[in-house]
């Protein structure tokens, strides 16, 4: 927050231009939208598909951030559907 208070209004409309996700956020997101803290991360090694690595990479900045994303993603379903 302080980097961004810091920031003159052409520097902040510029970054938000340049942002790899702008688009990507649907108009309705705001409807299920949840405050959350980030959970500590963990280094580890995993194996993957290189296509799999390509595909995200391909997708700018943040690619390990979107990766685990979707894996969070599916674990929330998974655990809601065996909830019932």
């Amino acid at each position: 927050m302080a980097r961004l208070s810091r920031m003159g209004e052409a520097e902040l409309e510029k970054s938000i231009r340049n942002d790899p996700d702008r688009g990507r956020v649907p108009k309705d997101w705001h409807l299920k939208a949840e405050a959350a803290m980030p959970a500590r991360k963990r280094l580890m090694s995993v194996r993957l598909d290189a296509d799999v690595i390509d595909w995200f990479k391909g997708q700018g900045a943040g690619y390990q951030t979107r990766m685990n994303a979707v894996l969070r993603s599916f674990m929330d379903d998974e655990q809601k559907r065996r909830a019932g």
